[in-house]
């Protein structure tokens, strides 16, 4: 064996352990512990295992490597409410919390995208009537926290599986402007024979307005003659949804 390989296995041998000195052990920085003890209680007990903040803990290990991320954390959380609202939050008004760069934003935008696009691949493809659950978990991760009104489109064809998921129309704080020629036109053009119609209410509460209630009425009349049919209007809200179908206002 050449001197090079001995050196290189003397170098990865196992050694009798080592005792820090005083000043090694001050120089250890509080928050190591720490980091390794919650992630050794998330890979046992899972996320139900962690508060939010300190699940948003985890998420910040790596964009914050070589500082305590808890003060961060907390300060997330006091100021949007749960670690879903964190994520949902926008870049701009991340960043105005202390501690919160955009590197840091980033990664909690990235985590939050990561989270969309699972739920969404889970309803691909799929029966959308027999899998509402996930259709709903999507729609409150994609909009829930959307700071203006947002109007989405869900296409399917004549399985009622998922063709295409799309934001048609963007508005305000609480108006979107919705056109029923242009939901119908889509829907022609993507082969679709039956949508479900579906926004948020930035407020928070999703109870639905009378004009959502009459516009969803002017688009059913719109695609009915065309063979498209419109089996639900669902409305978003931070703490929950409304389904028109559900509640028999359409």
């Amino acid at each position: 064996m050449s001197g090079e390989d001995e050196d290189e296995r003397g170098f990865f041998a196992e050694r009798p352990a080592r005792t820090p000195s005083r000043t090694e052990a001050q120089s250890i920085p509080h928050y190591a512990g720490h980091r390794q003890r919650l992630r050794e209680r998330f890979l046992k007990g899972g996320a139900d295992s962690l508060a939010d903040y300190e699940l948003l803990e985890l998420l910040l290990f790596r964009s914050i490597p070589r500082a305590d991320t808890k003060p961060v954390a907390k300060a997330l959380i006091a100021r949007f409410g749960s670690f879903a609202e964190v994520l949902g939050a926008p870049i701009h008004l991340l960043t105005e919390t202390k501690g919160v760069g955009s590197s840091v934003a980033f990664e909690i935008k990235l985590a939050a995208t990561a989270a969309e696009r699972m739920l969404k691949s889970s309803i691909r493809g799929r029966q959308v009537l027999s899998s509402w659950g996930s259709v709903l978990d999507y729609c409150r991760t994609a909009m829930a926290f959307e700071p203006r009104e947002q109007f989405r489109i869900l296409f399917l064809d004549k399985k009622n599986a998922l063709i295409a998921d799309e934001v048609q129309q963007t508005g305000t704080v609480d108006h979107t402007p919705v056109y029923p020629r242009e939901v119908v036109r889509r829907a022609l053009e993507l082969s679709a024979t039956a949508i479900i119609l579906v926004h948020n209410h930035p407020s928070g509460d999703p109870t639905p307005s009378r004009a959502d209630i009459e516009m969803t009425k002017t688009i059913i009349d719109s695609a009915k003659p065309l063979g498209i049919s419109v089996h639900d209007h669902i409305i978003i809200g931070k703490s929950g949804h409304a389904s028109l179908k559900g509640l028999q206002l359409i």
